[in-house]
């Protein structure tokens, strides 16, 4: 081959790679242009926007923000938040690495089949079995004697509910793949029990899976908005996500105080992310190794 079909040939490859990249970049803006449109009006006047919703605002002002602050009370809904999500994504990682890892090494029919019905839990959507759910939070309410609707502990129970199946999932795959059972048996042999075997030895390993799960269902149960908005009815329990909805009014909408909200709702999360992102992908193909 001469020199001169090699050269040809690798300047078609770099024009592709050019033209890839700049298609991948317009991607990237078309995705990300709601957030600059939410980001840009939180600062400006209803008229300035209806002017120009995409031009950058005259001034940068804090009102919309203080104002989106005091309606919504705001440090009380974020705690509220904060409650739901972290104690929901705990136990989710708790009790789902317990359920994969039995399920993991019990070999039987029974394991199997809890193991399938959990994957097709994920497979049926909350539409469908959110008017029964309420009417099963009613009568649990009423054998147990326990709130479980408009309160904060039973969202955190339903939250568990709807995200064991993804959770196991990821954590069952992991621990097919990367933890050894010899090493399991070695420590039995050791004289550890079953409950000092998953946290000193099984529990340590599944870091990186860990935190893909933690990353997972924080992102779900912190934007998540339909649930909340069924189960909460007062406004002292109710999240950041479902506040923000009282902007959006039948006959107006606060705009800019509505786009303020929507901010101070995204930007816990996507400082969170940013913080722990590179255990993502990692996660989730460690554990898509094997299934």
């Amino acid at each position: 081959m001469s020199t001169k079909t090699l050269t040809l040939a690798g300047g078609k490859r770099k024009a592709g790679r050019i033209v890839g990249n700049v298609v991948l970049l317009l991607f990237c803006l078309i995705y990300l242009s709601p957030v600059y449109i939410i980001w840009v009006n939180s600062f400006k006047s209803r008229a300035e926007m209806y002017m120009n919703v995409l031009a950058l605002p005259e001034t940068f002002t804090w009102e919309y923000y203080m104002g989106a602050i005091t309606r919504m009370d705001f440090v009380g809904v974020f705690t509220n938040s904060l409650i739901v999500t972290v104690c929901s994504a705990l136990l989710l990682v708790v009790l789902c690495s317990m359920t994969a890892w039995a399920l993991v090494r019990t070999k039987t029919r029974l394991s199997r089949f809890l193991y399938r019905f959990l994957i097709l839990t994920m497979l049926i959507p909350f539409q469908t079995v959110m008017m029964p759910l309420m009417q099963e939070m009613n009568l649990l309410t009423k054998v147990l004697g326990i709130p479980m609707k408009n309160s904060l502990g039973g969202l955190i129970f339903m939250y568990i509910g709807f995200g064991a199946g993804m959770s196991v999932f990821l954590f069952h795959g992991f621990i097919k793949s990367s933890v050894p059972a010899s090493l399991e048996e070695a420590a039995i042999i050791d004289g550890c029990g079953t409950w000092q075997l998953y946290w000193r030895i099984v529990f340590p390993m599944l870091k990186p899976i860990t935190v893909t799960v933690i990353i997972l269902n924080v992102i779900w149960i912190w934007n998540d908005y339909l649930l909340p908005s069924l189960t909460l009815t007062s406004n002292a329990n109710k999240t950041i996500p479902v506040m923000t909805s009282m902007f959006f009014g039948t006959y107006s909408i606060e705009w800019n105080t509505a786009m303020a909200a929507l901010v101070l709702t995204i930007l816990p999360v996507i400082i969170f992310y940013f913080c722990a992102q590179k255990y993502i992908i990692k996660g989730v193909m460690a554990g898509a190794v094997k299934g």
